[in-house]
């Protein structure tokens, strides 16, 4: 696996009115490059375009004006806020079936989820598990393809404050073992600066970056770490 950058060059989005809403600009001529390797986590108000710009890296949503660039066809991994696993197939099976459309063998799935802390789950179906244990299973279905890109919508937001912590820490170790391109979209700020290389705060409409922000702490790191909360401060006082 090589990491790829993700490029996003004078990129420009308009969604059209509905009914009484105007027709609205969430982007124009945005550009921003998140190098090979490096986790990128984007802040900023609800609705200012971060999710469309992570759709955008995905190729599910496609941009009106300028590019999207992410080095050709890469193999790319996804967690969302909701895990959205086939609820029909096992966990095992959620998870090689992912392996098996990337073209890579199905048994480093089987390593994750004894990695993730699923081993002995194999068999059991996503609606047997916790919130927290499906969410396992869908970071161990995004790493299992040996991805170049990763792209975090919001992953840990639908779990309880102790199981997102442990989640972090379970993706901090994942990523350290071959590090991916990533791209992280939070509200919680916490969260961005414990994760990422680089944090972007955006805000305005048409979206800019307001400031950028550089975590240059080693990893691993601890969640307890002061100089953690003292990014977190400054991310803060920029949404703020």
């Amino acid at each position: 696996m090589s990491a790829a950058p993700i490029v996003f060059s004078r990129v420009g989005k308009t969604y059209p009115g509905i009914g009484a809403r105007p027709t609205e600009t969430i982007l124009r001529d945005f550009d921003l490059r998140i190098e090979a390797g490096e986790l990128l986590a984007l802040v900023g108000p609800s609705g200012i375009g971060k999710t469309t710009l992570l759709h955008m890296a995905a190729g599910l949503e496609t941009s009106d004006t300028g590019a999207v660039q992410t080095g050709g066809d890469r193999r790319l991994g996804m967690v969302f806020q909701q895990p959205r696993l086939l609820n029909w197939l096992s966990v095992v099976r959620n998870v090689e079936l992912a392996a098996e459309a990337a073209g890579v063998s199905p048994r480093r799935g089987l390593e994750l989820l004894t990695e993730v802390g699923l081993d002995g789950y194999q068999a059991a179906f996503p609606l047997g598990l916790s919130g927290g244990q499906r969410q396992r299973v869908a970071l161990a279905r995004a790493f299992s393809i040996d991805p170049e890109i990763v792209l975090l919508d919001e992953p840990f937001s639908a779990v309880d404050a102790l199981t997102a912590r442990r989640l972090r820490l379970l993706l901090q170790d994942l990523w350290l073992e071959n590090p991916p391109t990533g791209l992280l979209v939070t509200h919680n700020t916490q969260e961005a600066a414990f994760l990422a290389d680089r944090v972007i705060v955006l805000g305005g409409r048409p979206a800019r970056v307001v400031e950028e922000i550089k975590v240059d702490l080693p990893r691993p790191r601890s969640p307890e770490d002061p100089a953690l909360f003292e990014i977190h401060r400054r991310i803060m006082s920029r949404l703020i």
